[in-house]
């Protein structure tokens, strides 16, 4: 059967047929799953019940995987694979568009899901941050390049109970190292702080323009998780917001992240 991509929206994410990534994955396979990777963001790849050594053993054609949190449960045997489980609502720190660990000096470049146990609810939504810079006019983009801003943590600290806030400095507008294009990297209130060299009230209604900006509808993708997907994604590119409506129920995904680069 041959390799099949389908985009899943106008402007992000595309369903992967024909590849069966519990067996090794070969140059030309790889290739291909590569070049739509980096046109579509996020790839979703559905029925694959991916064992935790094959998960490894893709992950490890992206890259290699970032160091996680020592308090992060990781799959038995697998140090670098995290189980991410069900957490309260009160202090889910993904329930907010965001990119992974931006307040860090070096983000990681991709994550990798396998989803095990599913709940009813519980979708995860990304959007496309090329689209959303692309979409400013031609005055504003030249307005915000260059500008530089302060990400914070907040959400995580409150999350872990921790006293100390994570932060980094990183362009709003970053260039792909891979495609070469532009993207707005910003977030969520609590994680995009202020623009260097302005004041928090000078800083606050330009943040807050840029990331409802990127998360309007036509510029979504929403995924309903079924038991066995894979879903892997961009995080240099895209923003995503994982919704926390499945009460107590069991959620239950394995995940691998990959280092990432310094944005420029």
């Amino acid at each position: 059967m041959s390799i099949q991509i389908t985009p899943l929206t106008g402007s992000v994410g595309a369903s992967v047929e024909g590849v069966n990534l519990n067996e090794p994955i070969d140059k030309p396979t790889f290739d291909v799953l590569h070049r739509a990777f980096l046109e579509h963001g996020v790839l979703v790849y559905r029925k694959q019940y991916l064992q935790p050594a094959a998960h490894v053993a893709f992950a490890g054609l992206w890259g290699n995987p970032a160091q996680n949190n020592p308090l992060s449960p990781s799959v038995p045997g697998f140090p670098g694979l995290i189980q991410v489980t069900k957490i309260p609502k009160e202090t889910a720190s993904t329930e907010a568009w965001h990119s992974d660990s931006i307040y860090t000096p070096v983000p990681p470049k991709i994550s990798i899901l396998s989803a095990v146990v599913v709940p009813r609810g519980g979708d995860t939504m990304w959007c496309n941050q090329y689209q959303s810079y692309d979409r400013l006019s031609p005055t504003l983009q030249q307005m915000i390049q260059g500008l530089r801003a302060r990400f914070e943590g907040l959400r995580l600290a409150r999350m872990r109970g921790a006293g100390e806030v994570p932060s980094a400095v990183h362009p709003i507008v970053r260039t792909h190292p891979e495609t070469g294009r532009k993207a707005l990297y910003v977030g969520h209130p609590d994680t995009a702080h202020s623009i260097e060299g302005m004041t928090l009230a000078e800083s606050r209604p330009l943040l807050d323009f840029l990331y409802e900006h990127s998360t309007t509808p036509d510029n979504v993708y929403r995924h309903m998780w079924q038991q066995g997907d894979v879903v892997m994604w961009d995080n240099r590119c895209t923003m995503h917001y994982a919704v926390h409506d499945y009460g107590e129920a069991e959620r239950v995904l394995n995940r691998i992240t990959l280092e990432g680069d310094t944005p420029r």
